[in-house]
């Protein structure tokens, strides 16, 4: 459906509800100009360069983890240190995730998510979850979150519990926003683990 039918159909719902509506039909703006970058312009920012300078902000660490979206399979999850809340009315996060990642794909057929906020002690158990096509759920201890039944894991200092609200695409990565339905901490240590310059801190 083009602009001219979204906006007709618009239209049509707001005079079904009563809401009043112009007498003149909807005029429909058009579509800004687009343009990709072409092969011979270079990029503004040098790719290692950007990592470098980014690699300054310190950041919590997280681990994103689904329940099985077939029965075939088992949970998903992957070590995610792009994570911020987002809006607190309505309740949503939002963590970002590279368009390549093979277990983005389950996540989003799951329909829902986990995000585990990591504790000062769980580096390694990070660096499992940050290894691709390897049994990561191997070895580690973990309950069902109440509204996702993703996995909740063992000494995470904080959890919350989403179902996926919107999907935007960003560059390379893409924009998951998350709408919150449980969350909850840990009645244990509450130090977080952070990662700054490549390492964790």
């Amino acid at each position: 459906m083009g602009h001219a039918g979204m906006a007709a159909t618009a239209v049509r719902y707001l005079r079904s509800v009563g809401a009043p509506t112009a007498a003149e039909p909807v005029e429909v703006l058009p579509r800004p100009d687009l343009r990709a970058v072409a092969e011979d312009e270079r990029a503004p920012v040098d790719a290692a360069e950007f990592r470098r300078v980014l690699g300054n902000f310190a950041s919590g660490v997280t681990v994103v983890t689904a329940p099985a979206a077939d029965p075939a399979d088992g949970p998903a999850g992957f070590a995610c240190q792009s994570f911020s809340s987002l809006s607190l009315d309505p309740p949503l996060v939002v963590f970002m995730v590279a368009r390549t990642s093979t277990t983005w794909p389950r996540i989003a057929r799951a329909g829902v998510f986990c995000v585990n906020v990591l504790g000062a002690g769980q580096g390694k158990l990070c660096r499992a979850f940050a290894v691709s096509g390897a049994d990561k759920f191997s070895g580690v201890s973990y309950g069902e979150a109440p509204y996702s039944s993703a996995p909740r894991l063992a000494g995470a200092t904080a959890w919350i519990d989403c179902s996926i609200h919107a999907v935007h695409t960003g560059g390379d990565h893409l924009i998951v926003v998350g709408r919150v339905h449980a969350l909850g901490t840990s009645d244990g240590d509450d130090t977080p683990l952070l990662f700054h310059k490549g390492r964790f801190i």
